[in-house]
This record gives C-alpha cells, structure tokens and sequence, in this order.
C-alpha cells in the first residue's frame, strides 16, 4: 500500500444513518472530530478524546464504539449510526420518555453517548436485564450530573414495559 501524506486527502464512501456518502478526508482525522465538523453530526460529543467517557460512542456496523478512538479513514465501506439517527427510531420513544420521567439527564453532553449504549443493548437483549446488569453495561459511560440512578431506572422501566407488552400481545 502507497504511503499516504498527511496534508493529502483520501476518498471514504460510507452509510451514515441510512445514507450512503462519499467525501474526502485527511487520513489523520479522527472521525469524532469528522462527524461534528466536516458532516454536522454534533450529538456525537468529544469529551476525553481517550474512550472513557461514552460520549462520542457511535454503532459501527450494528455495535457500539468510540468514535474518538478511530480514524475517519477506517469507515470506508462501512455502516454508521450516530444520535441523529437513532432519533427518528420510533422503538425508541419509550426511552426518551423513561429518560425525561426519570430525569435521566440533566446537561444532555453525555445523553447521547448513553442512548447509543442503551440503545444497542436492547437491540440485541430485548428481554431481560436487572440493575446489575444495567450499571454493567453503562459502565462505559460517564456522566458527572445524575449520580446514574435515573438513568438506571429508565432503562429498568423500559424493560419491563417491553416485557409486559410481548406477553400482552
């Protein structure tokens, strides 16, 4: 493979929320950084720029990452899901509305970061989860407002609402 310099932009073609785009890149772009400034995706936050804090977690063809540790040159071919398109899930109601009961945020900076997390858990563990379980899965997520406890008894209510609605149906 040819070296690349850095003052040299390379082409990336990609999915963003359902949208295939192709753009031109300087290969040391972190694609956090990609995200909110060369496509507008602000939900996606840089808090640490060292993947502790969640809040640039992104899915990266259907898990969840840190946006921050990658390089915008490595999602050439690949599928992407940032907050914004999340949002227009309507599966994803009850868990804004959990959030806003439970008063799971506060700032918002880290929300995003949580509803990624939460979100894609659910995808694929839609049954059952207890407290335990939740704290285990956010661990990966910081926020420095709620204390967790709301966030936890967000997620926990969703849960059973879900549960209740697969028996009733």
């Amino acid at each position: 493979m040819p070296l690349i310099k850095s003052s040299e932009k390379i082409s990336v073609t990609f999915t963003l929320n359902g949208i295939k785009l192709s753009k031109n890149i300087y290969p040391r772009t972190l694609l956090s950084d990609f995200l909110r400034y060369s496509i507008g995706e602000t939900g996606t936050h840089v808090g640490c720029e060292h993947g502790i804090c969640g809040a640039c977690t992104i899915i990266f063809n259907g898990k969840p990452i840190r946006s921050c540790l990658m390089l915008a040159s490595q999602v050439n071919g690949h599928e992407l899901t940032t907050v914004e398109g999340i949002a227009k899930d309507k599966n994803l109601d009850d868990l804004r509305a959990a959030f806003k009961k439970h008063h799971a945020l506060q700032c918002g900076f880290c929300t995003s970061g949580f509803l990624i997390t939460i979100s894609s858990y659910l995808n694929e563990n839609p049954i059952y989860a207890d407290e335990k379980e939740i704290r285990k899965i956010l661990s990966g997520n910081i926020c420095r407002c709620t204390g967790y406890v709301g966030i936890v008894d967000a997620v926990l209510e969703v849960i059973k609402k879900r549960n209740e609605n697969k028996k009733n149906a």
